[in-house]
């Protein structure tokens, strides 16, 4: 059985918490720090492929509501990352790709989807309440924004699909991966998100019930994640 990867990992030059830099250029920052085959790895390059080709500029909503959204969203990432990095205990969304993130058996289009569903089963969620407590309006006033940035995933879920399945003469349909990547719906996981996300602001007066809300959240995007990291060879 191949050893299950440990969260803490030596920090040097280029952490996150050495200086300021921009989002973007934390992302590009890993690309020298992991091999590319390391399953966080694999996400990020592909989420920063996706963030650079269509950034999030003003919206409907606001001229600054998307760009807010789109921050508090991928400091969400970056945050699940910085933590483990460091030792501490990162979202239980996060914890499957960063526990078998060098599995020989698991797929890069796993890794990647496993990522992607832990950014919306979770970190999409809490971003959508911070920002209406940051610009001081409710769920529904963002809902454009929250389509604009559920687009921008979209493309994200394209990417992965173009740049890591196999190809048709490498995968066939009784291959395992076949059947792992079609039980997950981007659409059902926005939708569940968005659901969520009305919940957890109607609960805002009552922490105690929002914080377990938030905490079953997290976990049960956290079991998904999982699921999608069976190995399949």
């Amino acid at each position: 059985m191949a050893q299950i990867e440990q969260f803490t990992e030596p920090a040097g030059p280029g952490t996150l918490t050495a200086g300021a830099p921009t989002a973007i250029e934390r992302m590009r920052a890993f690309r020298s720090r992991w091999p590319s085959t390391d399953g966080v790895a694999v996400f990020n390059q592909v989420y920063l492929t996706a963030v650079e080709s269509a950034p999030l500029g003003p919206g409907r909503d606001g001229p600054g509501a998307a760009e807010t959204l789109g921050a508090r969203l991928t400091e969400r990432y970056l945050s699940a990352v910085d933590t483990a990095a460091t030792g501490g205990r990162p979202p239980e969304c996060w914890r499957p790709l960063l526990q078998y993130r060098r599995h020989p058996g698991v797929r890069p289009v796993q890794f990647a989807l496993s990522g992607l569903q832990a950014h919306i089963g979770h970190d999409l969620v809490l971003a959508v309440v911070d920002t209406c407590r940051t610009l001081g309006c409710a769920p529904p006033e963002l809902e454009g924004e929250f389509e604009r940035v559920g687009d921008l995933l979209v493309l994200l879920e394209e990417r992965i699909h173009d740049d890591l399945m196999p190809g048709p003469d490498l995968l066939e349909i009784t291959d395992p991966l076949t059947h792992l990547v079609s039980s997950w719906s981007l659409e059902r996981a926005r939708e569940a998100a968005w659901t969520a996300v009305l919940v957890l602001w109607r609960l805002r007066g009552f922490p105690a019930l929002a914080e377990e809300f938030g905490q079953r959240t997290d976990a049960g995007a956290g079991l998904v994640g999982r699921f999608l990291l069976t190995p399949c060879r």
